[in-house]
Formats: structure tokens, sequence, C-alpha cells
């Protein structure tokens, strides 16, 4: 079983910045990828960011391109997404997730285990 812990969210000015941190504990062998989500209430779970485990490339959402970084530690088994420049519409419930599955990266029904997800709120 593997459990992806999600932290660092809050509230946070627009401009600022946060860093979540996503933690994976159990079986961690053979992960093809990890990303980020996020969602609000009342619409779909969207794509943030992914980046593929054993050769670091990234993807990102064209919403957050230039002011999100997403980035793992292979040694700790943990993801990262550093968020600059935020705007009040970043504001969701922002999920880690993982999949062995090579494939397109954006697609939510890539992954197969998820966190529990962390709040973060952007004021303007």
């Amino acid at each position: 079983q593997v459990q992806l812990v999600e932290s660092g969210g809050g509230l946070v000015q627009a401009g600022g910045s946060l860093r979540l941190s996503c933690a994976a504990s159990g079986r961690t062998a053979s992960v093809y990828a990890m990303g980020w989500f996020r969602q609000v209430p009342g619409k779909e779970r969207e794509f943030v960011a992914a980046i593929t485990w054993t050769t670091g490339s990234t993807v990102y959402a064209d919403s957050v391109k230039g002011r999100f970084t997403i980035s793992r530690d292979k040694t700790k088994n943990t993801v990262a997404l550093q968020m600059n420049s935020l705007k009040p519409e970043d504001t969701a419930v922002y999920y880690c997730a993982r999949t062995r599955k090579v494939g397109i990266l954006r697609s939510t029904s890539l992954y197969d285990y998820w966190g529990q997800g962390t709040q973060v709120t952007v004021s303007s």
C-alpha cells in the first residue's frame, strides 16, 4: 500500500509564495511520475504539474507555467511544488498523485494513488 501525505498549504496574499510537499511511503518502487492537481468546489480536478521520477522531466499547466516549479527528491521519496506569484485563482485544494504507468501526465486517470489534499487560499 502506498500513502501520500501533503503538507505546506495555507493562507497567503496575492503575489506571495507557498511550498507544498508530498511524502510517499509504503511501496514506492517502479514509480513513473508524480503529479500535483488542484480542485475547487463544483469543478473538476485539474492538472497543475508533473515530474517523471527517473529523469526529472517536468510538465506544467499553462496557467502556472513560469510561476510554479515541481521537483523531486528520490532519496527522501518526496515531491515538492514551489508556488510563486500566487493569484486568487490559484485558491484550491491541492492533491499529490503517483503513477506507475506511462501515459499522458496531465490526465487524472493515469494516477493510481492520491493524497488527501491540502488547502491553498490566496487572498486579494
